[in-house]
């Protein structure tokens, strides 16, 4: 079964080509102060908003502070929070959705509910209202993402549930007397894991795109500690858009292809765990 997984894997290029560029993204995120000669937040009065250069290869900010540093040190917590949001709506998506799909009648019902009226508000209105009053940290956004977008994982798991609880291994399980608990832990979780491990690499992309929403509007993640969203910020400046590239679009790139991998990466998982799929 691995084998096969692989080899499906492997034969998708795009998926290849994400994973390369998701794996590079992660080692300079985590290696980087060894791949930085400048300190993250120093500051230079005396070099201010200066062009790439052969000591500043991608140009400093308004304040002084080297560009490809704080791009470096922003890769660490705009994908840490991208993954913490990730985990946090799994723990809750799955949950609910265990529990919404096994036990049905009035629980489902209720835990139904709960899910249709947290998809009606439009994300970036509420999370910038909560944003607004709570204030922005790199905890506060993490919690944000992950307790307004866990619902999609919900309705997939129960899906699946639902399909699964019927089935001969589970009646042979309710048989021999296993408990609720240990049907859903021990039987029907692993088999709803191939959905549910494409939808987080796709809800990690997410994550990232909205955490650069929120540090853009000054919502997210506060200065001097950076992320990809709060170095893209200094493009709300028409000056900077026009005159100053380097403050706004190595940030923008890195935002762009990072998205673009995960995604590449979350169709070659859905393709390679699709059982109807040619090897």
């Amino acid at each position: 079964m691995e084998y096969i997984f692989l080899k499906r894997f492997f034969k998708n290029r795009l998926a290849l080509i994400g994973s390369i560029f998701l794996i590079l993204f992660i080692l300079i995120a985590l290696f980087a102060p060894i791949l930085s000669t400048y300190n993250r937040d120093s500051i230079d009065l005396s070099n201010i908003e200066s062009q790439p250069n052969i000591n500043h290869i991608l140009g400093t900010d308004e304040l002084g502070r080297d560009i490809f540093t704080r791009l470096l040190y922003g890769g660490r917590v705009s994908l840490g929070v991208a993954i913490s949001a990730t985990a946090l709506q799994l723990i809750i998506g799955v949950t609910l959705g265990c529990i919404s799909g096994y036990y049905g009648k009035w629980v489902d019902n209720i835990i139904m509910r709960i899910v249709d009226t947290v998809m009606c508000f439009p994300f970036f209105v509420i999370a910038i209202s909560i944003a607004a009053l709570i204030g922005p940290s790199v905890w506060n956004v993490i919690l944000l993402i992950g307790l307004l977008q866990w619902t999609g994982v919900a309705r997939i798991i129960r899906a699946e549930i639902l399909s699964l609880k019927q089935s001969e291994f589970i009646e042979a399980a309710r048989a021999i007397g296993l408990s609720n608990s240990e049907i859903i832990i021990k039987h029907l979780l692993p088999n709803t894991l191939s959905p549910v491990i494409v939808n987080a690499t796709l809800s990690v992309a997410q994550g990232i795109l909205m955490e650069a929403g929120l540090s853009f509007l000054g919502l997210g993640v506060r200065q001097p500690q950076p992320s990809w969203g709060n170095i893209l910020s200094a493009a709300q400046s028409m000056r900077v858009l026009q005159y100053e590239w380097w403050l706004w679009i190595p940030a923008g790139l890195l935002v762009f292809l990072s998205v673009l991998s995960i995604n590449f990466v979350g169709d070659g998982l859905r393709d390679a765990l699709d059982p109807k799929m040619k090897i």
